[in-house]
């Protein structure tokens, strides 16, 4: 492969950090701040009024990085289809959220039957892609499990989770955005390792992305990405996961985020039935802030976790590689 290839994350990053100065004063002047819980940790509350809809600079940034790579092909199609789609729902509900003044944004159902309709769609195509066909990979085992007519609903759920998982994930500043540049960057080798430079492209572009958005997103954020950003990157990290044939990985390369996402479905779980609460607050890591722990230790730990299991999702792909 072109070794310009290991380029596009550095162009990606600079492209999202030029893009800062330019976005971020134009999301004051429209008054596009952040709309704060009140029921969230005390610290937070200096956060309101911090620009959001900031993912349009990663986007922008991983749209630089595309051009300069110079690929095409399908895959990259369809990982472009799925992060615009997702990226456009996450823009509507940050629109009603922030510009009309609707607290609960876009309603729950019309935004899963999206997703869901996206996902079914990626099985779809990607079932139909030379030498792809409908089976999925066990991790560290290597042996493949035959989905047949179960692939795209499986895809949609895949996609309907990762979504809302970076989007409850992306709750400390940048947090969200520094778990993704790990789980890309891990989906960039196995982009490599499979011989697929558009899809290697499309997950260097992200992951340098992410990391220029750090720069204004990093403690104390200038910006912060909202749904937009984080609904974009869910379907770009879900899109990695189908095209490299790796679904079953995900949850652990992106462990981070599962465990977000089920500390919220246990915290509802345990009330509804109980009546008590088995975290301080939930996602996990306002547990954390709520135990004493600053936000920016929270952040560090957590990217440590995730750069520990996206290692440990890479070497179950070549634990379980045949011989």
């Amino acid at each position: 492969m072109n070794r310009l290839m290991w380029s596009v994350p550095l162009v990606g990053a600079v492209a999202a950090a030029l893009l800062g100065p330019l976005v971020i004063p134009l999301l004051r002047r429209l008054r596009l701040g952040q709309q704060v819980r009140t029921d969230g940790p005390a610290t937070h509350l200096v956060k309101a009024g911090t620009p959001t809809m900031g993912g349009l600079i990663i986007l922008g940034g991983m749209a630089v990085a595309l051009g300069f790579s110079g690929q095409g092909g399908p895959r990259l199609a369809l990982a472009l289809g799925l992060t615009c789609v997702l990226g456009v729902l996450g823009f509507a509900d940050d629109f009603l959220k922030v510009v009309l003044k609707r607290p609960l944004g876009l309603k729950a159902r019309h935004k899963l039957a999206v997703q869901a309709v996206a996902g079914l769609a990626l099985g779809l195509a990607v079932a139909w892609l030379p030498d792809r066909g409908t089976a999925v990979r066990l991790p560290f085992v290597g042996h493949r499990v035959e989905l047949g007519t179960f692939y795209a609903p499986f895809v949609a759920l895949l996609v309907i989770g990762t979504a809302n998982a970076v989007n409850l994930t992306d709750g400390l500043d940048g947090l969200a955005a520094g778990l993704m540049t790990l789980a890309m960057l891990a989906y960039s080798l196995l982009a490599r390792a499979l011989e697929h430079p558009d899809l290697l492209a499309f997950c260097l572009a992200t992951a340098g992305a992410c990391a220029g958005f750090l720069v204004h997103n990093r403690y104390p954020a200038r910006v912060i990405m909202g749904d937009t950003g984080a609904m974009a990157l869910g379907g770009a990290l879900a899109a990695a996961a189908v095209l490299t044939r790796t679904e079953l990985v995900l949850p652990i390369i992106g462990g981070v985020f599962v465990v977000e996402a089920l500390s919220v479905m246990a915290q509802v779980a345990s009330f509804r039935l109980t009546g008590r609460r088995v975290l301080r607050m939930c996602p996990l890591h306002h547990h954390f802030e709520l135990g004493g722990w600053p936000e920016t230790r929270v952040v560090k730990a957590f990217w440590v976790a995730g750069l520990a299991l996206a290692v440990l999702g890479l070497a179950s792909m070549v634990w379980g590689a045949p011989p």
